[in-house]
């Protein structure tokens, strides 16, 4: 596991279409924006279900990027 410090509005770049950035701390919640393409499935451990459907998007056509945003208990130092 590779563990990482970031502030607010810093990033971390995973691969060359996924990019995680530090929204917000406060009371020892981080909350975080995640941008990928959409055939990237994100999801939290926690509320994942046991067997994963495929997403329905109402959406017409393809979409390049989307931001997701993502609030969890934890700490960053």
């Amino acid at each position: 596991m590779l563990v990482l410090s970031r502030k607010v509005n810093e990033s971390i770049q995973i691969g060359d279409n996924v990019q995680i950035t530090i929204l917000e701390t406060r009371k020892g919640n981080v909350r975080i924006g995640i941008a990928a393409p959409r055939d990237i499935q994100i999801s939290r451990p926690e509320k994942a279900p046991k067997t994963l459907a495929p997403e329905v998007s109402t959406q017409e056509g393809p979409r390049e990027n989307s931001k997701y945003s993502l609030s969890f208990g934890g700490s960053i130092s």
